[in-house]
């Protein structure tokens, strides 16, 4: 007689696809919603909100929070131990995981909050790390968060608002991007970047697919750029009057296909 602990029927009919982020959502017996990534030899279940395994650390909703608090109550000179760097790693590693799925189910709204949520915490973990070492062990992967954190964005105001929205989040992006370059002294890196480039190629593709000529806070930044204060004086105008109105949506729609032709 099977164990009802074996999973083999469950393996078995979900197969895994090397190469692939393989993800979908469903109802546990309890009528609340789970997200399940196949990896190969097994799957992984988890949570929709908050930590993806369920856990409340220390009666927190993530360790993030956690840590906050024990940070505001040793104040300035509080560094993180040895057990909390291992355990701010393994939060890491979960919101990682489900933010892959939230970006394979294209759910992007989810995946701009899961990437907030990493990013935040990257900003944490800087501030209070025991050790240099371990800061650039973590500081090597803000790229390639803040990478899906831009793409996911400009996907979701793509769907929700439309593509002069879809646009302003990805040079929003890049110009966070050209900040973390400065920072760690690599400005002339930037153009060459492989990410930059994925994004500028994802600005694009929005902007030939739905017919958008430049936004108006791309025509200002280039008037600044030629010193024509003038016409940068117009612009700035137009702008506000439009942010004083109602948000509005793209208005121009693709001849065929959907969003996802804008995920380069």
């Amino acid at each position: 007689m099977p164990s009802p602990r074996d999973i083999d029927t469950l393996l078995k009919n979900w197969q895994f696809r090397p190469g692939e982020v393989n993800a979908r959502l469903l109802k546990a017996r309890n009528g609340r919603q789970v997200l399940q990534m196949r990896i190969d030899m097994g799957i992984v279940q988890m949570e929709t909100e908050l930590r993806p395994d369920g856990m409340r650390p220390h009666g927190a909703d993530t360790y993030y929070d956690y840590l906050v608090g024990e940070a505001i109550r040793e104040g300035d000179d509080f560094r993180l131990t040895q057990e909390q760097c291992a355990e701010a790693d393994r939060e890491f590693v979960q919101y990682y995981q489900r933010r892959l799925c939230w970006l394979a189910l294209r759910e992007y709204r989810r995946a701009t909050q899961d990437a907030d949520h990493s990013l935040a915490f990257m900003d944490f973990v800087h501030r209070h790390s025991p050790d240099e070492e371990w800061t650039l062990s973590h500081e090597q992967y803000r790229p390639f968060v803040l990478f899906h954190r831009v793409q996911a964005g400009a996907l979701a105001a793509l769907e929700e608002q439309g593509p002069e929205n879809a646009i302003h989040e990805i040079n929003s992006g890049l110009s966070r991007f050209r900040d973390l370059f400065a920072r760690y002294d690599a400005a002339e890196q930037f153009d060459d970047d492989e990410l930059v480039k994925r994004l500028e190629e994802m600005r694009e593709s929005v902007r030939e697919r739905y017919e958008v000529g430049r936004t108006l806070e791309e025509q200002l930044a280039e008037a600044v750029r030629l010193e024509d204060y003038e016409l940068a004086a117009r612009i700035r105008d137009e702008l506000r009057g439009e942010r004083s109105g109602p948000r509005r949506a793209g208005r121009r729609r693709p001849a065929s296909g959907g969003t996802e032709a804008a995920d380069a």
